[in-house]
Order: C-alpha cells, then sequence, then structure tokens
C-alpha cells in the first residue's frame, strides 16, 4: 500500500455526506491505523486480512466501507459473521449509529431470542445483515435467509470462531455466497486453520497488520502476581478498593463467576456477571450496565466477554491465568483501547507457571512474577476496613506502601 493511499482526515475519503457526517457526530476524529489501512483497499472492492487486536478500530475499518456500497440497495448486500451474540449486537450498534444518514438497514440474528424478533427484522429488507452462525444457518435451512444477492462477506474475529468451533458452520454458510463477493476477515492471531480458510475463500487478499502480531494492546501495563488459590480473592478485593475506574475480571468457569460474583458483592457495589448459562435479558442487562456505568466491577468468563466493547475499562484481572497464550492477548486487549492507558493483572499459580514461556514467546517480552502483596491467609473479611493495603494509585497501576512496584512485561 502506498503512502499516498493512507489519509489521516475521515473527509479525505470518497464518502456521501450523509455518511461524513454521522462519522463526526460518532465523535471519530481521525481514522485508527487498522482504519486508514484497511479502507482504501475495502472501498476498492480488495480482499482484505486485517491483522489487529480487539479496541483498534477494526469494526469501522469494515463497517465504514459497506456503508458507503450497499446505503442505496434495495435488497441484503452484505453478511457480517461474528462469533458471539454479544459482538453481533455491538457491530449492529455500529452499523445503525455510522449508517443513520445514509439509509442502513440493518438485521441481526442472533441465538437466544425468539425466531419472531428475527422474522420482524428480516421483513424490514435490511441491506445489512449481522448473524452468529448457528442462527444464520437456522435460518438458511428452513429458507428464510437467501444470501444469493451479497457483496460484500466479513468475518469478525476468525481466531475466535476457531477457538469457538465454529468452521464447520463457516464452511457452510460460505457454499450459500455468490463466488464474485469480496470477503474481509478480521482476527488478532493467524493460526494454521485460519490461514487454510484464507486459502479456500479469498482471492489474493491484501494483508494489513497493525502492531505487532499477536501483541497485547501496547498502552496496557503488564503485571504477574505469584499466589495461591487460597490468595486469589483476598489479593483481587485488594485491587478492587485500590481502583476507582471499570475492572474486568476474567474467571474461568461459570460456577467460578457465580461464586467470585458472591465474595465481590458482599463488599462492593455495581457487581455484575457474565457468562453463558445467564439469560440472554440478563446478559444484555449486565453489558449495558457496565457500558453505562451502572456496574463498576464485571466478573465474566472468556466467550461471554468477547463482544464486550466498552471504551474505558481501567483495569483487567486475570482471576483465573488464561488457558493460552492467545487468550491471554484477547483478555488484555479489553482495556487501553483505542489510545488509552490501562492495566492488566495477571495471578499466577504453581499450575499456571508451565504456560509461561509460551506466553512470552507470543508476545516477545520477558515476563517477570512477583510475590503477592497480600498474605495467602489472609482472611477476605479483613479487606473491608482498617487502612488501605494500597497507595500511589495511578491510571497506569498500583503500588504497595512498603512494597515494589509490580512488574511489568519488558
Amino acid at each position: 500500500m502506498s503512502e499516498g493511499e493512507v489519509t489521516a482526515r475521515f473527509e479525505d475519503y470518497p464518502f456521501r455526506e450523509g455518511l461524513k457526517k454521522d462519522i463526526s457526530a460518532a465523535g471519530y476524529e481521525a481514522p485508527t491505523p487498522v482504519q486508514a489501512a484497511c479502507i482504501p483497499h475495502a472501498l476498492a472492492g480488495k480482499d482484505v486480512i486485517g491483522l489487529a487486536q480487539t479496541g483498534t478500530g477494526k469494526t469501522a475499518a469494515f463497517a465504514l466501507p459497506i456503508i458507503e456500497r450497499v446505503a442505496d440497495e434495495a435488497e441484503m448486500r452484505a453478511l457480517v459473521l461474528t462469533p458471539t451474540r454479544e459482538l453481533a449486537q455491538q457491530v449492529s450498534g455500529a452499523f445503525a449509529t455510522l449508517g443513520r444518514s445514509s439509509g442502513i438497514r440493518v438485521a441481526t440474528l442472533v441465538g437466544g431470542v425468539p425466531m419472531e424478533k428475527d422474522w420482524k427484522a428480516l421483513v424490514s429488507w435490511p441491506n445489512v445483515l449481522v448473524a452468529t452462525p448457528g442462527r444464520l444457518i437456522d435460518h438458511i435451512e428452513s429458507g428464510s435467509v437467501s444470501l444469493k444477492g451479497i457483496q460484500v462477506f466479513v468475518v469478525d474475529e476468525a481466531d475466535r470462531m476457531h477457538d469457538m468451533g465454529f468452521l464447520p458452520q463457516l464452511e457452510r454458510i460460505v457454499r450459500e455466497l455468490p463466488e464474485g463477493r469480496q470477503t474481509m476477515m478480521f482476527t488478532a492471531t493467524m493460526d494454521r486453520e485460519v490461514e487454510r480458510l484464507v486459502q479456500r475463500h479469498m482471492r489474493s487478499p491484501i494483508t494489513v497488520q497493525v502492531g505487532r502480531r499477536s501483541a497485547p494492546a501496547e498502552r496496557a501495563q503488564q503485571q504477574l502476581f505469584e499466589t495461591h488459590e487460597s490468595g486469589k480473592t483476598p489479593l483481587l478485593l485488594s485491587l478492587l478498593r485500590a481502583s476507582s475506574g471499570r475492572v474486568l475480571v476474567f474467571v474461568r468457569t461459570k460456577r467460578g463467576v457465580d461464586r467470585l460474583a458472591r465474595a465481590v458483592t458482599a463488599r462492593h457495589r455495581g457487581v455484575a456477571r457474565l457468562h453463558s448459562d445467564r439469560a440472554q435479558n440478563q446478559r444484555d442487562e449486565a453489558m449495558a450496565g457496565f457500558r453505562e456505568g451502572r456496574y463498576r466491577i464485571m466478573i465474566a468468563t472468556d466467550v461471554a466477554a468477547r463482544g464486550l466493547d466498552v471504551a474505558e475499562i481501567e483495569h483487567v484481572i486475570n482471576y483465573d491465568f488464561p488457558r493460552s497464550a492467545e487468550d491471554y492477548v484477547h483478555r488484555i486487549g479489553r482495556t487501553a483501547r483505542v489510545g488509552a492507558t490501562g492495566l492488566a493483572t495477571s495471578f499466577v499459580t504453581g499450575s499456571d507457571r508451565r504456560l509461561l514461556p509460551a506466553l512470552e514467546r507470543l508476545v516477545g517480552a520477558r515476563l517477570q512474577l512477583v510475590p503477592s502483596p497480600v498474605p495467602a491467609d489472609r482472611s477476605p473479611r479483613h479487606q473491608t476496613g482498617g487502612g488501605a493495603p494500597w497507595s500511589g494509585k495511578t491510571r497506569s497501576g498500583f503500588r504497595r506502601q512498603g512494597a515494589p512496584k509490580a512488574a511489568a512485561a519488558r
């Protein structure tokens, strides 16, 4: 891509005036690197692979060219597939916001909601369809959706599609698409299965890579505390007391989310929990409440939090260490989004240490463990009163009195 194709202003793109108006109204000041790199190729109709982390502005990188292309179409012309319903709803919201003046009509098809709601959305003649794989296949097989007129096909978070076992469904959907379509794929990591997907279904794609491949968000300060299982909750409570902004806590299991939420709720207000066993309306309420500030603390599993799009998460805490290095990158990408700073803290037990070498290889940095500043046998009830064990709080980190700063990745 030549330098002449990259613009620093949205006004310089050949967008219709209504789209430029909505971009400005949404508060978009200048293209992010992934937007500046992808939009010209997307507008030219090229297949695009976007290698970028969550929080880099990739949704607008494909939404804006799609709006420009299909706004005048009376029929469904663009399909966006996402791995989770939460992400689908976020993407649909972006289309609705950015396409308000351009005549964009977006339908969202996701599991966990009545089919009647889908049918109501489909009879409005959408020109953009955002869907999760399973629900879309239900509609294809029932005959309520045809993809024969699709001109632009987007796979968002392709790596997570693979992680969640959706590649067979994705292949099934691709068989319904016309050959001459434009395909765009966005992913934080490029593993072998995703590469095979590219080889099978994309035509001479342009690869755009923003930042170091598989690198965590650059503005996220990382710290790793060595602790025992019995020390996790006391340490978490100390961190929460030291924080005033939004905090996202990752727990490995649904039962673990529920158990930890009870412990935290006993000591803090504004706690939400998110996992796949919760009803869809409960998940929607938790997501909206966290985004709008009614909840300050969100305790979630990986899959449930995948579609979470909140601009200002001050602190991400890995209460349970992620199972893979890729999951680590995805998790901490929830903070330090689009130029902001943030803190990512991980609790590491003895059994977790074996995962560190793979993580260091992926992120290209040496990660140093420091002992937890909160004793493992300290009862959680002692965390609610007395002198605060932490001081020197800043937006980028915390320091305990009399203790060294937590080590950052270096």
